[in-house]
């Protein structure tokens, strides 16, 4: 029996056909092409065949999806997606960074772009945000000198996709408003390890009308079932040399694998009466709604599960709108978000032509009729002999509210209408700090790296020392470190008290699988001829159990040969590829140790991973090795239980036969034998002690 939402799947891929196909080669007009090597034509179609970039986001990966809603919120809304549980609603959803050009790399510290795109059975609704849930500016007025500061500077068009050069501090400085959302643009949230594990914000404030006509604010959420999740900064930056396509490359190999990305979708709710209530403003885009204030109530689940079929007809041509919102959901006077709303929809204008809404990607797959009838790339054939309201026919009339139609609130207004903010607005400082304090010590240690990093890169004097400064209103030793770093003034008192205060859910470390998982990380396995075949396979084995992705990296491509005699194809050798491509890295024994040890790729490997603080495991013979490049004199070795396992700040050694050794039957912290302690320390993603006590390079005095 066909349903509705498969008819909703249907229309999405109407469009859609087969290259992979018998059909002969064809003119654009139907006719057979005989000759393709002397087809002038062909050339004059390339021509004309690049449309505009985006001017924001340009840098984007996407994929399908299903939405499905768990809870009703009818007591909120009469929107039939918030409130039908029975429904599920297709989803496209781009993933992208805001400054770099679509040329830049994937893994550059910037904002994500997180959009998604509802095909809903009132029509299409965009929630156009970021995985950061704050903005720079307060009001839209100000985003072309944003957007024209962290762009490459204009006398030189360099640097691409960084925001360190002297423009963007500068503008930074000039305005205090976006001190907050520095602090996260600073923090690992801004080099996340995948789209697939990071947050995603609406940050504007929209409103959910009821049945009833009561209105309630409201902020969207999504979070990943796989936690949050960062690179680390000198694996970001090899990254971007080595796989620039890193972050789009890991979606597609997610879904094609089977292991879906999923988010529970949640919402924070402010009824319309205790909009003054708090100590900010609820529509101010620079201020978080925190959750000891504000909980979040996750109400649904987002999948992504097929990927594109062409990337210019869908994800190139895919265009969001904050404006696009469907009956139950409203705008608010959010400065940043009326802004947003006349210039998502302007800009497409430019980019794909006034009939961009008819492109098969955002076209909605519920019924929809206008009227709509000129202008280029005009798509849809519309018969009858009237294209206006009202007409003698009565044709096409506009919908009541009890038939679905579209009513904005009916908001009160009182006092005199000017263009001025409220004194909530004009704070600055507080919610900056509310976030610096609320990160964990490894979160703090890498802000202040990253502010080190970026203002060093400022050869104007005037810049970096201004920044300094600046930070010594958020936290005073934070601005002195920095301070020593790039060569500003140390300031000796804080410029404003910092008032201690935290929240939940602002570090990333507290948004953890709710058990330990390792499914979709990489994982390499380091092999030369003579390896120890039996523990290789136990341990892919094993590995692939927990839906991990394991790689054999071989010193050739060719097939290398074990000590018993099998072969093993590897997927890459060790000169094309990198560390840094992978989540951990196990090593079995064998006599091929010998060969590994005089390879420098294999010996650089090791000692890379250990630096970007990953897990590292090895058995037997390749015990060693590992502790030879990583020079685990220097550490606590301590053994799991008295076992043979011992697990040295996320070096996972042990000896034994591969039967004992690659049973997982607990991954989490009481864990005994070898696999299942490295399958805990994958699942923790990154082993933060041995940054916090020295053990690896790059640690601030």
């Amino acid at each position: 029996m066909t349903t509705k939402q498969d008819t909703k799947q249907a229309d999405l891929q109407k469009d859609t056909v087969e290259i992979n196909s018998a059909q002969p080669l064809t003119t654009d007009y139907g006719i057979k092409v005989n000759n393709t090597d002397n087809w002038l034509r062909a050339i004059m179609r390339f021509d004309h065949e690049r449309i505009p970039e985006r001017v924001v986001h340009a840098r984007g990966t996407a994929a399908f999806g299903t939405f499905k809603l768990h809870k009703s919120l009818s007591d909120l809304t009469t929107a039939g997606v918030l409130i039908d549980t029975s429904r599920e609603t297709p989803v496209f959803v781009r993933f992208s960074t805001v400054q770099g050009s679509k040329g830049s790399a994937d893994t550059v510290r910037d904002v994500r772009g997180f959009a998604v795109k509802m095909y809903t059975s009132e029509g299409n609704w965009d929630i156009v945000g970021n995985n950061i849930p704050v903005f720079f500016i307060q009001d839209a007025m100000k985003f072309p000198d944003v957007i024209h500061a962290v762009k490459p500077e204009p006398q030189t068009e360099v640097p691409q996709a960084q925001t360190a050069h002297n423009n963007f501090w500068d503008f930074m400085y000039l305005h205090t408003e976006s001190t907050h959302m520095q602090q996260w643009a600073m923090s690992d949230r801004a080099i996340p390890r995948s789209f697939r594990m990071m947050q995603g914000f609406g940050v504007n404030t929209f409103s959910l009308v009821n049945a009833n006509g009561k209105r309630h604010f409201v902020k969207f959420i999504w979070t990943p079932e796989l936690g949050v999740h960062s690179l680390v900064w000198d694996e970001a930056l090899k990254i971007g040399g080595q796989d620039p396509d890193f972050h789009r490359k890991d979606l597609m190999e997610a879904i094609d694998n089977g292991v879906y990305p999923k988010w529970k979708f949640g919402i924070q709710v402010v009824p319309e009466e205790k909009q003054d209530k708090f100590a900010f403003d609820i529509l101010d885009a620079t201020k978080v709604w925190p959750e000891d204030q504000v909980p979040i109530q996750y109400v649904g689940e987002m999948e992504l599960n097929r990927n594109v079929d062409e990337f210019f007809t869908q994800t190139e041509q895919v265009a969001f709108c904050t404006s696009h919102i469907v009956p139950g959901i409203d705008f608010t006077d959010d400065p940043l978000l009326q802004g947003r709303n006349f210039s998502y929809f302007d800009t497409q204008l430019s980019r794909l032509g006034p009939n961009w809404e008819e492109l098969p990607i955002n076209r909605p797959v519920c019924p929809f009729m206008n009227m709509n009838r000129d202008g280029a790339m005009r798509h849809r054939i519309t018969k009858g002999n009237v294209n206006y309201w009202p007409n003698r026919f009565q044709a096409n009339p506009p919908a009541p509210l009890s038939q679905g139609g579209f009513i904005s609130y009916p908001a009160t207004q009182q006092g005199i209408k000017d263009r001025q903010v409220s004194d909530k607005f004009k704070e600055h400082f507080n919610q900056a700090q509310l976030f610096y304090n609320s990160l964990s010590d490894i979160e703090k240690l890498h802000v202040s790296k990253a502010y080190s990093f970026e203002l060093d890169h400022c050869d104007d004097p005037t810049v970096y020392k201004r920044m300094t400064e600046r930070l010594s209103y958020i936290d005073l030793p934070l601005a002195q470190k920095v301070a020593k770093n790039v060569g500003g003034d140390t300031p000796k008192k804080p410029a404003k008290d910092n008032h201690g205060q935290k929240a939940k859910g602002l570090s990333q470390l507290e948004f953890q699988p709710s058990t330990p998982t390792i499914a979709s990380r990489r994982i390499a396995i380091l092999i030369a001829d003579g390896f120890d075949h039996s523990a290789f396979s136990a341990m892919k084995d094993a590995l692939q159990k927990q839906k991990a992705f394991v790689f054999p990296i071989g010193t050739h491509r060719q097939p290398v040969t074990a000590e018993t005699g099998e072969k093993v194809t590897p997927a890459h050798h060790l000169p094309g590829m990198r560390s840094t491509l992978f989540d951990a890295t196990f090593v079995p024994g064998g006599k091929h140790i010998e060969s590994l040890s005089k390879n420098g790729i294999a010996k650089h490997w090791i000692t890379e991973s250990f630096a970007h603080l990953k897990a590292v495991g090895s058995v037997n013979e390749a015990v060693d090795f590992i502790h030879l490049q990583i020079n685990l004199d220097k550490v606590k070795v301590a053994s799991i239980d008295g076992s043979k396992v011992q697990d040295s700040y996320g070096v996972v050694t042990a000896f034994g036969s591969p039967d004992e050794l690659m049973k997982v039957q607990n991954a989490g912290e009481s864990a005994k034998g070898f696999a299942e302690r490295f399958v805990c320390r994958v699942s923790k993603h990154r082993c933060w002690e041995r940054e916090l006590e020295g053990l690896v390079d790059g640690v601030p005095a």
